[in-house]
């Protein structure tokens, strides 16, 4: 049976990273959106970046994300993905003769809390500080094989400053971002970076294009050689996620996503796709 590696955050972790920008939430306000993601594939980026085949893998995921202004600078951010599950396929030759069965996992996922700290506010750039902490609530040795997970198992701390502007006179705006990330339990340290443009398009209709780069230092165990069925080690991807929102009411809306790994190492090699219910208070 041929092992699989996959990665089911692209889309999560574009999204958790860009949901605010540069901008602390106010005081008593906040964003709060419930999402199902989903990817299903049958090729793989290889450590070495070239796209190879893999029995057919499916990642769904059920999550809530929510921002909330603790003081007009203070924002604490959760994102927790309450229902998870992995699958992979039945393996079967040309004659129809089973050679693997299928396999699935559903649990609790992988929950990361951060607090953000506007740095600069009340300007044309506005700055701002978060620290992440990512915690290993998720199964990390998932199903009958034990190579399906919805967590990894180690606990990471991330920092990432982000900065951002309105333009066109408020109708959109640009956001960048650039993290370090240290991970335990002999995972590699990352570094990251992103740049997300956003603009009304109708007075309902908005669009976002997001950009967003993870690279392992390869400074953790088993540099070359994956290991941890889903959430391998030096995990590396230049995600382009482009997504609509939809206003329905005064602060309720519909969000839909496409995210799509450009290039990758020991990632899936097919687009996600992502809708969701956002409220905003």
């Amino acid at each position: 049976m041929k092992k699989i590696v996959l990665i089911i955050g692209l889309g999560l972790l574009v999204q958790l990273s860009f949901a605010g920008g540069g901008w602390p939430s106010p005081k008593g306000k906040g964003y709060f959106k419930w999402s199902q993601y989903v990817i299903r594939s049958g090729s793989y980026y290889a450590p070495n970046g070239e796209i190879i085949d893999i029995a057919t893998a499916s990642v769904y995921i059920t999550s809530l994300y929510g921002e909330y202004g603790l003081t007009d600078k203070l924002t604490v951010i959760g994102y927790v993905p309450f229902f998870s599950r992995a699958t992979l396929n039945e393996q079967v030759d040309a004659n129809g003769n089973q050679i693997a069965p299928g396999d699935a996992v559903n649990s609790f996922g992988d929950t990361d809390i951060s607090f953000k700290y506007g740095l600069i506010t009340n300007k044309p750039v506005v700055m701002s500080a978060s620290v992440t902490f990512g915690l290993p609530f998720g199964n990390d040795a998932g199903g009958q094989t034990g190579v399906l997970q919805t967590g990894d198992g180690e606990f990471n701390t991330m920092i990432s400053l982000e900065a951002s502007r309105g333009i066109n006179q408020g109708k959109g705006y640009v956001n960048t971002l650039l993290a370090f990330n240290k991970r335990s339990n002999n995972f590699s340290d990352e570094w990251r970076w992103g740049v997300e443009v956003g603009h009304s398009l109708t007075s309902r209709l908005s669009g976002a294009l997001k950009v967003y780069s993870v690279n392992s230092f390869n400074n953790g165990s088993d540099v070359e050689t994956p290991s941890n069925g889903i959430f391998s080690n030096n995990i590396e991807y230049l995600a382009i996620t482009p997504e609509l929102n939809y206003r329905i009411k005064q602060s309720f809306g519909l969000s839909t996503a496409v995210g799509f790994a450009a290039s990758g190492r020991r990632v899936l090699a097919s687009p996600s796709f992502s809708i969701g219910l956002y409220l905003t208070i």
